[in-house]
């Protein structure tokens, strides 16, 4: 789905003659085919999955925004401001982040569905939170709050 979705989005802006998101869905089609390449060598024929897509996806928003401050540093702001609008395409193709009360309430739930009691319980429940909502949770901020949770 989010591979036809690349594809498509690729065309539309190449007939809309929009230069930055042309550049940049190639730029995560590039990335996506040495995954699947890589991938390959691990008996994967399909190429990478989904979930691995969305993750790939935020590691190219990350790196996007450490170069962001990197270039204000150097007084680069019109390479800021391309790593900018690189960052918007990007988020388009990334599932929907839960705000902060549903993602508590999705750490609660877990937690107790899990009979969480101290931080010996985190990876578990870590594992469930990835599997239940991979997309749509920030993994660092859920991190937080179930060590809060548990009492760390």
């Amino acid at each position: 789905m989010l591979r036809a979705q690349l594809n498509d989005d690729l065309k539309t802006a190449m007939k809309a003659r929009d230069q930055r998101t042309v550049s940049t869905v190639r730029l995560i089609l590039a990335a996506l085919k040495d995954r699947d390449i890589a991938a390959r060598g691990r008996g994967v024929s399909d190429g990478i999955d989904e979930a691995e897509i969305v993750e790939m996806l935020r590691k190219m928003v990350r790196q996007r925004h450490e170069s962001i401050g990197l270039y204000e540093q150097g007084n680069r702001l019109e390479l800021a401001q391309q790593e900018r609008e690189e960052i918007g395409v990007i988020e388009r193709f990334l599932p929907k982040q839960m705000d902060e009360a549903a993602m508590r309430a999705a750490v609660d739930a877990v937690v107790a569905e899990l009979g969480g009691s101290s931080l010996k319980d985190m990876g578990r429940i870590m594992a469930a939170l990835k599997e239940r909502h991979a997309g749509g949770l920030d993994m660092a901020k859920a991190g937080q709050m179930v060590k809060q949770k548990l009492g760390g």
